[in-house]
């Protein structure tokens, strides 16, 4: 289905519960299932990458399909690999099978791991017959998805020898890894880095209770909001201190006009003087929210240069050719340098169609593009379930708000008839 998005009559003044954070949930459960006695987690992210690793941690079938959800895939390679006796064949989506794993099964096969690809070398679909690891040194190379990184990490403990891993180059989304890292040590695991060198000894994961936070990237495209609508939003469900590296949206949307008042797990989005004429940004660290950044400083007219972009080619689709191609649909002239960086100069062109936004398959594509509405009313968001990845409430919360989505097949006249 496609909507047709028509934004609030009357100022933004909203309170919206965000949804809890799926990468957070998503290491929870792999290492609450790693542990020799766990306590139930008491809630987790409800949304379809979550939800395929649920039911593929609960699942005795020897057959697991997760879909689109490439965390489940890089976690639950690692987990099945690490548990004897366990044979699966794990594989995904048409764009899964697409998406690269080499770097990961290659580090497990160096562990002593039992891996073979059931398709083609390198991707999806993977047979894996689970035995005890030996582990010991490995060497990975630091620009790959951090998703790799903490895969292997979580089930370090498990090794007979434990982990040394060694990330050669410079490292791409570290609060990720540090957020992995904090996690095994709240279940007990002391692992330590210094500098490049990831140190997980032989250990045992221990009952903990852990409470999820909410999603800092969710909480992104209602900085979006209020950047262009200079409306108000207050958030639920946010830590100040959070091992969350999108928190940094404090700093980023600061420079966007937006600023952050924190309370007790809840934070609000006030408008702000205070916005730069040109802003460059390093998102190696945040790259998730490189979608809404860029979607707000085009609508806000303020030139970008965004670096650090390298993994977005292998995300849901190449999210750096999306972002160019959709954002030409509402005039504006982007380009890619060294499959890495995204430029917007300033440079715009005429538009003579009504823009309707391909969402790829992307949930961070739909939901980074919707707030245009604000500025085009009208904009149609195309195949809008893509969302149910990671924020299944996404349009309902944009409904409180004041928005008006309705069926983008209806006519034009109709809609505004009804309004």
């Amino acid at each position: 289905m496609d909507y047709r998005i028509f934004p609030p009559e009357e100022m933004i003044d909203a309170s919206i519960t965000l949804p809890l954070s799926k990468s957070i949930s998503n290491r929870a459960l792999i290492i609450n299932a790693l542990a020799s006695q766990s306590l139930p987690l008491k809630n987790v992210a409800k949304c379809n990458d979550t939800d395929a690793m649920v039911a593929a941690l609960s699942s005795a079938d020897e057959e697991i399909n997760i879909g689109a959800a490439g965390t489940a895939m890089r976690f639950l390679t690692a987990y099945f690999a690490s548990i004897p006796s366990r044979e699966v064949i794990i594989d995904g989506s048409a764009r899964m099978r697409q998406r690269p794993i080499k770097a990961l099964v290659e580090a497990l096969v160096d562990c002593g791991a039992n891996i073979e690809y059931a398709g083609e070398e390198g991707f999806p679909p993977l047979c894996i017959r689970g035995q005890k690891l030996k582990g010991g040194r490995v060497s990975l190379p630091a620009s790959i998805s951090s998703q790799y990184i903490s895969a292997l990490l979580m089930v370090a403990p498990l090794m007979e020898n434990g982990l040394k891993l060694t990330l050669e180059g410079e490292i791409t989304s570290r609060p990720y890894i540090l957020m992995t890292l904090s996690m095994m040590r709240r279940w007990g695991v002391d692992c330590e880095m210094v500098g490049n060198v990831i140190s997980v000894p032989k250990g045992e994961y221990k009952a903990v209770d852990y409470d999820i936070e909410a999603d800092w990237s969710a909480a992104s495209y209602w900085y979006e909001i209020s950047a262009l609508s200079a409306g108000c939003v207050a958030l639920k469900g946010l830590n100040e201190n959070s091992i969350q590296g999108d928190s940094r949206l404090v700093e980023f949307f600061g420079k966007l006009g937006v600023d952050t008042e924190f309370a007790e797990k809840e934070v609000s989005l006030m408008p702000s003087p205070e916005q730069l004429s040109h802003i460059e940004l390093d998102l190696s660290e945040q790259p998730d929210i490189a979608q809404t950044i860029a979607v707000t400083c085009c609508m806000l007219r303020i030139p970008f240069k965004l670096t650090g972009l390298a993994t977005l080619k292998i995300k849901e689709t190449d999210r750096l050719e999306a972002l160019k191609t959709e954002l030409a649909k509402l005039s504006f002239d982007l380009r890619i340098e060294q499959d890495s960086t995204l430029i917007w100069d300033g440079d715009q062109h005429p538009i003579f169609e009504e823009p309707h936004i391909d969402t790829y398959d992307d949930h961070r594509m739909a939901m980074a593009f919707a707030p245009v509405a604000l500025y085009m009313p009208g904009v149609v968001i195309n195949d809008i379930e893509v969302v149910a990845k990671s924020y299944p409430e996404y349009w309902n919360h944009l409904a409180e708000a004041g928005f008006v989505c309705v069926d983008a097949s209806l006519p034009v006249e109709e809609v505004l008839t009804e309004e």
